[in-house]
């Protein structure tokens, strides 16, 4: 996955495009497998989704609370049945969309931890953490272009 890095103007925030908005449906959602830079400059993996709820876009670490599994019980799949809130897979707990609280499970009380999002120029881009931008692809292709 190529990682587009962007700096909006008049401000010191980096947002990396991580894919288009249109490319996550209403009450769907999409996992990413990326590389942040944590503050010692390794490079560590760094699994995220993030879930679309019309014009909203929500974000978080792909961990459950409880012992740290994946949500996506099938690839993608984050959503309880009903469509409204997000599940873990593994466990079964139910988290709210919009604060990734869990109000059933085994991990009840506990909050996913969130990760900024947003939609910028039709791209649902991430901020407030330092990602790894892939290195050595072509400029043809898939590759989005920097805003």
């Amino acid at each position: 996955m190529t990682i587009d890095m962007a700096k909006p103007a008049g401000t010191g925030t980096v947002l990396y495009a991580i894919c288009g908005a249109d490319d996550i449906a209403h009450r769907q959602g999409m996992g990413f497998q990326l590389e942040r830079i944590d503050t010692d400059g390794i490079k560590r993996p760094f699994l995220m989704f993030v879930v679309r709820w019309g014009r909203h876009v929500f974000g978080y670490v792909n961990a459950c609370p409880h012992r740290g599994d994946p949500l996506d019980w099938e690839r993608g799949q984050f959503f309880d049945p009903g469509g409204t809130r997000l599940m873990c897979g593994k466990h079964g707990s139910l988290f709210e969309l919009d604060t990734g609280l869990c109000i059933e499970g085994p991990c009840q009380g506990a909050r996913l931890e969130p990760v900024a999002v947003s939609v910028v120029d039709g791209d649902i881009c991430v901020s407030g953490i330092t990602l790894a931008e892939d290195e050595g692809e072509d400029a043809g292709g898939d590759e989005r272009r920097a805003r």
